[in-house]
């Protein structure tokens, strides 16, 4: 499979098996799925995919809701930031200084390690942490 800057490309979404290729999708071509880098945009997307898995019925781990799912309790736990107003708004407010998608990718490869699973890699492979 190829890269792209050093990255795997991204699955078609036929072969997507868990929310983390829909988000190696987004870090791939953030342009076509959120405007202007929104964190906002994308937590409502996460929201979109969310609903989709609860109106199909599919069973699959989905650790980003905005305030209380695995990935916002983690940023809380390590980071002490409130997930008052969601990871989307946190991540905005304690990283003013780096790009918000970035600080946001950058985050969930670290998520993923502490998860246990391989950052960036496990993204094609589907998984999703529970």
């Amino acid at each position: 499979m190829g890269t792209s800057a050093g990255r795997p490309k991204a699955l078609p979404v036929e072969e997507w098996r868990g929310v983390y290729d829909l988000l190696e999708a987004v870090r791939q071509r953030p342009n076509a799925w959120v405007r202007n880098g929104s964190l906002e945009e994308l937590a409502v997307l996460m929201f979109g995919y969310h609903l989709a898995l609860q109106v199909h019925d599919i069973d699959e781990s989905f650790e980003f809701h905005r305030g209380s799912g695995g990935f916002a309790s983690w940023l809380s736990m390590t980071r002490g930031w409130s997930m008052a107003i969601g990871w989307d708004a946190a991540i905005v407010e304690n990283l003013p200084g780096e790009p918000p998608l970035e600080a946001f990718f950058r985050l969930i490869d670290e998520y993923r390690e502490f998860e246990g699973q391989p950052a960036r890699e496990s993204f094609h492979r589907g998984g999703c942490s529970s």
